[in-house]
């Protein structure tokens, strides 16, 4: 599209995303809530909503709903009440669903996104609600027939509600981001997009920059990736803006993303939300949520990405790229927090965790909890460079490797194995310094002269010499002494 077109537009995107909750069964019933069981397996006469059952509220629910709120700076209600969401659907066994209308258990808080000039920006949200999922229409194993699989049907779920702050795909992709990291942090959802844990409906709209009203918003769904995401979003902007500017209406209704050709296609018009038929559940009783439950959650409540970040940057005076990479997952920071709290040189710590440790855990497929060495065996290699006995290349191309093979060696006696222990001696490295001397006359006449740029020369002599052990500190020093005594 024309960019003097696209400026014209300002692109206004509210997200609601539903996440699908860890707990062992589902939101009402004692089903199993598991991913990937044989379809129609985990199904009893409650999730079917046979006539005389009885749903009972999961309180796992309710709890994880509580973190995810006080993480995001929600207001929580005290007082829960749940109501019935009318539709018929072949997926939606019940006819309904069970959810929050009017009493959302979380109401308010933000998640806060960086911009792509690397701004913060804060994006308000409207609500938090608990209820549960639907089956699964299945429409691609079968030729002629849609399948239906009811596992899913009544897994917890909160839905997350942005308000309509999201101004680019760019940020909508922040925004989904920070929401997966978060829920991984809290361990209340797995936040895999291709399974189907955490999904995202993207309500897209325009409007000319400066005016007043919000343009048509038209919903987006079926979206695997927060890469699709960002992608249906891009197309419907373009096509609307394009709509727009021949003179048509846009269309209040629910568009499904084709990922194969990057187009969003018309799936129905968008019900109004009194289509729903909401009243209020007969089945659950109201549940409250006083403050004494409320602080013994947040009394639980684990080191946040945020926190962290702002940890390493302020406390441990890491830059703002290596705070980023440590908080990116909660695995990896913390793995960082051990291995800080048996070594205080936090730069190196986190140099060897993106470094020797990313590098071997990509190249073998494996997560940091895969990885054979102890976070504390990190921080002893770590010691040990520190101390002089073994140089970085060394740790990193012999000790670390070695240690894999074996991890629970001892770390020196290793080193020692290796034969990369430095040599500090002062009178043997004097005796190296020397012989390289007398191999390189000339060399060493230009050096004495000071031509200081063969400083590195002579210490890879040196270090060749010594078969790279060496202390280069102490060598350095007595090449600066030696020269000037010869």
């Amino acid at each position: 599209m024309d960019t003097e077109i696209r400026d014209k537009y300002e692109v206004v995107i509210g997200l609601e995303v539903h996440a699908q909750l860890l707990t062992k069964t589902k939101a009402y019933s004692s089903d199993i809530n598991e991913y990937g069981a044989a379809p129609n397996t985990n199904v009893s006469v409650i999730t079917l909503g046979h006539p005389g059952t009885l749903p009972v509220m999961n309180k796992k629910t309710i709890e994880y709903a509580v973190k995810l709120g006080l993480a995001l700076g929600c207001t929580i209600a005290e007082h829960q009440h749940f109501a019935r969401k009318n539709y018929f659907y072949p997926d939606l066994p019940k006819g309904y669903q069970i959810t929050q209308d009017t009493t959302p258990i979380c109401t308010g808080g933000s998640i806060v996104i960086k911009t792509e000039d690397n701004q913060e920006k804060t994006i308000g949200l409207t609500r938090i609600h608990m209820e549960e999922d639907a089956g699964k229409s299945i429409h691609d194993v079968d030729l002629y027939d849609t399948l239906v699989d009811l596992n899913r049907a009544g897994t917890p779920l909160l839905e997350i509600v942005s308000e309509p702050e999201i101004r680019s795909s760019q940020e909508a992709y922040s925004y989904l981001t920070e929401v997966r990291r978060l829920v991984r942090y809290l361990d209340i959802c797995d936040g895999n997009m291709e399974e189907g844990s955490l999904r995202c409906d993207a309500n897209v709209s325009v409007r000319l920059k400066g005016a007043p009203e919000f343009g048509t918003k038209v919903e987006v769904k079926n979206m695997n990736s927060i890469r699709n995401v960002q992608r249906a979003i891009e197309f419907e902007v373009d096509r609307q803006i394009a709509a727009v500017e021949k003179g048509e209406t846009i269309s209040q209704e629910t568009r499904s993303f084709d990922a194969l050709k990057g187009i969003t296609i018309s799936m129905r018009s968008k019900e109004a939300a009194n289509d729903y038929r909401y009243f209020p559940e007969p089945d659950l009783q109201p549940i409250v949520v006083d403050a004494i439950y409320v602080n013994q959650v947040k009394s639980k409540m684990p080191a946040l990405p945020r926190e962290l970040h702002a940890k390493y940057t302020q406390d441990l005076k890491l830059s703002d790229y290596d705070a980023g990479i440590l908080t990116d997952s909660k695995s990896i920071a913390l793995f960082f927090e051990e291995v800080i709290s048996n070594t205080k040189n936090y730069k190196s710590a986190a140099n060897w965790i993106m470094g020797e440790v990313k590098s071997y855990l990509n190249q073998n497929g494996l997560e940091i909890e895969d990885l054979p060495i102890s976070a504390k065996q990190i921080a002893g290699i770590i010691n040990l460079i520190e101390s002089g006995k073994v140089s970085n290349s060394a740790a990193a191309q012999k000790l670390f490797p070695a240690l894999i093979e074996k991890p629970d060696s001892n770390l020196e006696e290793l080193a020692i194995s290796l034969n990369i222990i430095q040599e500090s001696n002062t009178d043997s490295l004097k005796e190296v310094i020397l012989s390289v001397f007398e191999q390189h006359p000339s060399e060493f006449s230009r050096f004495k002269a000071g031509e200081n740029q063969l400083t590195g020369f002579f210490m890879g002599q040196i270090m060749k010499a010594s078969g790279g052990k060496a202390d280069p500190k102490t060598t350095n020093a007595l090449l600066r002494e030696l020269i000037q005594k010869n």
